[in-house]
């Protein structure tokens, strides 16, 4: 066959309905739901900031792209419900590499990672966020600046969804609430189960203080699960 053989190849695919390119960016291939993509400061329900200006998310970045300064919260109009406020929170994103720890870190789920990772800066100062670039804004959705490219569901099911919900992969966390309702948010519904199967989560409103399912006298759910 010879040289023909290739031809034949070619011409063999001719009339296929073939796709292998995507055509970017109008088109997007699906994201994990665990993907870490660009930060959030998140706020409670009530619109007061969740970031206490504790610094651990700082302390514990080991790219040390996160710059945080605490202030006392002024008695007279607080921004946080603790006694301090993070004044100051700067995240470089030409050193972050979106390891996910300083959402670990954070006591009040402040701070999340959306899944949204595309960025295109113009120049140096635009890689540095801000507070008020970083923080969501009156309706708790997150900022979205002229050189992002956001896609619906990004701003959903964020590291902070998976974190609170079972850390460390520990199955006891699964299908319980274990964190605060954020501005536009609510309750996010808690994750589900890891074993493949489709785990169906219990409704926020179905959910005690404590992030529990409603039970019975001897501990069991309404669907006779539980117990002691």
């Amino acid at each position: 066959m010879g040289y023909l053989g290739g031809f034949l190849v070619s011409l063999r695919q001719i009339g296929r309905k073939q796709r292998v390119t995507t055509q970017y960016p109008q088109e997007k291939a699906p994201k994990p739901v665990r993907v870490h993509g660009r930060h959030v400061l998140n706020r409670y329900e009530d619109g007061m900031e969740k970031c206490i200006g504790c610094e651990l998310c700082a302390g514990v970045c080991p790219a040390r792209c996160i710059y945080v300064r605490g202030a006392d919260n002024p008695p007279d109009d607080p921004v946080s419900p603790g006694e301090r406020y993070g004044f100051i929170y700067e995240i470089n994103y030409l050193r972050c590499i979106h390891c996910d720890l300083c959402v670990e870190a954070c006591p009040t789920e402040a701070i999340t990672e959306s899944k949204m990772f595309e960025f295109s800066f113009t120049n140096r100062a635009d890689a540095i966020y801000t507070k008020a670039e970083l923080v969501v804004g009156d309706d708790g959705m997150p900022q979205k600046l002229p050189w992002e490219d956001w896609r619906p569901g990004e701003d959903e099911m964020t590291s902070a969804w998976m974190r609170a919900t079972a850390p460390s992969g520990d199955a006891r966390f699964e299908g319980v609430v274990g964190w605060s309702g954020e501005l536009g948010y609510g309750v996010r519904a808690p994750e589900a189960g890891q074993d493949g199967k489709d785990a169906v989560a219990t409704p926020p409103a179905m959910l005690d203080d404590h992030g529990h399912g409603d039970h019975d006298e001897h501990g069991h759910d309404e669907h006779g699960h539980g117990g002691h």
